[in-house]
């Protein structure tokens, strides 16, 4: 099943990428390379107050949008696209060279995130009571014209699924009980669709599950204020254990930075006859993971950021933006300490490769070590879960007219896809997570090549004539 699965993904995935890199472009160039001008006020905003109609503040949707993001795709995911490119390219070196088009694709894809930000302020539509239906779906209907409806509907359609069965459940829960089970060994219990349940997994998937409903319940606002609290922290504990981790091995840095860059064009496969091939799955590896980790072209973030207390679309990309950058750093970190501890390279798979990673960088015991990607993992996983609960509700409410028996029974559908997802095989999960991911792209990137006139001339009008002259002249 998973080779079945892994064939539709490769074919699947040729039309994502040329979209992603057209959009990408296309929007780097009419935007005149806004992710570079703008760096620096992006990474202001995206911790500033601001106030406007939506059920969040725009830090909180900020921090709802960066849970969903941040998740096992910058960890399990960077590790899977060096292992994909790897095996590929064998001896050659090619497997680090799926890190030099994951973060290439993620600088490109910067203004591909920012024009979702803005779309997502510009046709949303808040309800009366309250609640906010905004996203890819929004404006697709209200953007491209009610002709297109049933783009905006097959976006809803994907974009449900996706969360219920792909990228929102099981790849994190998977994540977390692979992370526990790396540390603790108990005796299988049963098996499931082939797959042997250890006692460990199964008591880990309960609890996981029990406190994601305890955290869905509550709705967008009981999320947004759980992911305020935990999502800086466990980004910015991450960040200095990598950090440690380049510090301690800094002589081995620049030759990974070697290994990344030969890899990505990979020469000796090239001389051998088959580096057209080795060097297309390095980028097809970099990009789906990329995909994964970044979420740019993907249409999920948007629908987290139209809950925003902000009405300006302009500042609203900015800040979109600027999530995205602290999530292209996590993954260039994480890639980078695999490939200097030489992780990829050692028959690993999954979780495996990073907990290698984490046991070889690390001045600690391997126990130490494993225990604080454990506790990373958790939070990445656990935030990431109850971030993509509510695309998934709030597509569902789009395709079901706000229905909230639907959504009940949706919210239950979720939970047990996370509970079970704690027990399958994890080649299975991400190839699915990967077909989902594409199916939900594909409307959204059309929707965003279609969009481009608009997005590009109203920035420029509103960057130029508004935060140039009125805003910096304040500061």
């Amino acid at each position: 099943m998973n080779e079945v699965l892994l064939k539709i993904s490769s074919y699947i995935y040729i039309p994502i990428i040329i979209l992603i890199i057209i959009t990408g472009f296309l929007y780097t160039f009419k935007l005149r390379g806004i992710q570079f001008r703008r760096i620096g006020k992006a990474l202001k905003l995206m911790i500033s107050k601001t106030k406007g109609n939506g059920e969040v503040s725009s830090f909180g949707a900020l921090c709802i949008s960066l849970s969903a993001t941040i998740g096992t795709g910058n960890i399990i995911g960077v590790a899977s696209a060096l292992i994909i490119s790897s095996s590929i390219a064998g001896n050659s070196g090619g497997g680090p060279g799926a890190l030099f088009w994951m973060a290439l694709i993620s600088l490109i894809g910067l203004a591909t995130k920012y024009s979702e930000g803005f779309l997502a302020i510009k046709y949303r539509r808040i309800l009366d009571n309250g609640e906010v239906i905004g996203g890819p779906f929004a404006y697709i209907e209200y953007g491209m014209g009610a002709k297109f409806k049933f783009l905006a509907k097959l976006f809803a359609l994907f974009g449900a699924v996706a969360c219920a069965i792909g990228i929102g459940t099981m790849t994190q829960s998977n994540g977390i009980t692979s992370a526990f089970t790396n540390i603790f060994e108990t005796e299988v219990i049963f098996n499931i669709f082939g797959s042997p349940v250890t006692s460990i997994q199964l008591v880990i998937g309960i609890l996981i599950t029990f406190f994601a409903s305890l955290v869905l319940i509550g709705g967008v606002k009981s999320i947004s204020k759980v992911c305020e609290y935990i999502v800086p922290f466990m980004a910015v504990l991450y960040i200095l254990v990598c950090l440690l981790i380049l510090c301690i091995n800094i002589t081995a840095v620049p030759n990974a930075f070697k290994e990344i860059v030969v890899g990505a064009f990979n020469p000796a496969s090239i001389a051998g006859g088959v580096g057209g091939y080795t060097i297309y799955r390095a980028v097809t590896a970099g990009v789906q993971k990329g995909i994964f980790a970044n979420e740019a072209g993907l249409g999920s973030t948007p629908i987290a950021l139209a809950e925003s207390q902000i009405d300006d679309p302009v500042k609203e990309g900015l800040i979109s933006m600027g999530g995205m950058i602290v999530t292209i750093i996590i993954c260039v970190m994480t890639g980078l300490i695999i490939v200097l501890t030489g992780a990829y390279n050692q028959g690993l798979n999954g979780l495996n490769i990073s907990n290698y990673a984490f046991q070889t960088g690390l001045p600690f015991p391997p126990i130490i070590s494993s225990i604080i990607l454990l506790f990373c993992i958790t939070f990445f996983a656990f935030t990431t879960i109850i971030g993509w609960n509510l695309y998934g509700a709030k597509c569902l409410a789009y395709l079901t007219n706000n229905n909230k028996i639907a959504e009940k029974i949706y919210l239950a559908i979720f939970l047990i896809a996370v509970l079970f997802g704690s027990f399958l095989k994890v080649e299975i999960i991400w190839s699915l997570a990967d077909i989902c991911n594409a199916l939900m792209a594909i409307p959204n990137l059309i929707a965003l090549i279609f969009l481009n006139k608009q997005v590009s001339k109203e920035t420029i009008d509103i960057e130029y004539n508004k935060i140039n002259v009125n805003e910096e002249e304040k500061e």
